[in-house]
């Protein structure tokens, strides 16, 4: 963690080592424990082809996660590892296999598009779109930044609370309390690892500029 990479860890490097190790095989357990159940339905399926042809199968989570990444586990931050979530989507036959999505997809996409694929209206208000003609690969008007907000910062996690939004290359992140006041900007395109903060960068104040009116649009 940082706290050994400074040597002011209080535990000691062979404890926060063997606490990582343990971590990351429970980790990986949880992961194989999945993995066998998602099998495991796919094996059924597979034995039933009539149902198979009419049924969509997801594949998704909530968040990402860290397993190490800046010094980090669990998730809540806004960097890359746990603001991207995994999605998968299978439909042989409807979905062409192999190809990726690479528009900015949000999980409030998913109550719109299982309506649609349901024939069921969708009703007005809500704030996601259906995946539906990006999953056929129409060319369609679509959403050129995502928001995130993280309110909880006294909460048992202790990160601090942060709001902020993504496009296809740049990052904006505002930590708008008191004791943690400051901003990062990242260039995903150049900085794929977040490891350059740009937010004070003049070069890059236009840039933080016109992020900053997008998130008080979003």
């Amino acid at each position: 963690c940082r706290s050994c990479s400074i040597g002011k860890c209080h535990w000691g490097r062979e404890r926060v080592r063997w606490l990582y190790q343990r971590y990351l095989k429970n980790y990986l357990r949880c992961v194989a424990g999945v993995d066998r159940s998602v099998g495991t339905l796919l094996g059924w399926l597979d034995a039933h082809p009539d149902v198979k042809a009419n049924t969509l199968v997801v594949y998704a989570s909530d968040q990402g996660f860290f397993l190490g990444e800046h010094g980090f586990y669990d998730k809540r931050w806004m960097d890359e590892e746990c603001l991207r979530m995994p999605l998968l989507v299978s439909w042989p036959g409807h979905v062409d296999a192999g190809r990726k999505i690479p528009q900015l997809t949000q999980n409030i996409d998913f109550a719109p598009t299982f309506l649609e694929l349901a024939g069921v209206p969708i009703p007005t208000g809500l704030h996601g779109k259906s995946l539906v003609p990006l999953l056929e690969g129409k060319q369609v008007a679509w959403r050129d930044a995502i928001y995130y907000h993280y309110y909880e910062s006294q909460a048992t996690h202790r990160v601090p609370a942060m709001y902020g939004v993504r496009t296809e290359r740049y990052k904006l992140v505002r930590y708008y309390e008191p004791q943690w006041n400051a901003y990062e900007l990242f260039d995903l395109q150049n900085d794929p690892d977040e490891l350059r903060n740009l937010a004070d960068d003049p070069a890059h104040a236009t840039v933080r500029r016109e992020l900053e009116k997008r998130l008080v649009q979003l």
